[in-house]
């Protein structure tokens, strides 16, 4: 019964400390290489799409580095559903997502 109970409780921590692993550090010179597919929407000022709706896209330099590391994310797992987006995104690792994050949240 003790076994039991250690081994429940290791699971739970060992889940626990996998899932507060931080984020890769992000090299924004990196981007450079990754940046093109992103460049040919959001690097218009002033661009509008008309798939699958008309709206501006938004401009990404400037913004916080968490918040696009979190919108990619949020692409990739299907929380956010704009098929371009998600396309690009569901090609992207951890690392292109933080790389690409440093790149825009540094830049004006």
């Amino acid at each position: 019964m003790h076994l039991r109970i250690s081994l429940v409780l290791a699971l739970f921590w060992t889940q626990g400390a996998i899932a507060q692993q931080p984020a890769p550090a992000g090299d924004a010179k990196a981007a450079h290489k990754k940046v093109q597919m992103c460049e040919g929407c959001h690097g218009i000022p002033g661009y509008r799409t008309a798939y699958p709706d008309v709206y501006s896209v938004p401009k990404l330099g400037g913004q916080q580095a968490a918040y696009l590391m979190r919108a990619m994310q949020a692409y990739k797992s299907g929380e956010r559903t704009h098929p371009s987006m998600r396309g690009i995104a569901a090609g992207l690792s951890e690392q292109d997502m933080a790389d690409i994050a440093a790149y825009y949240g540094g830049s004006k």
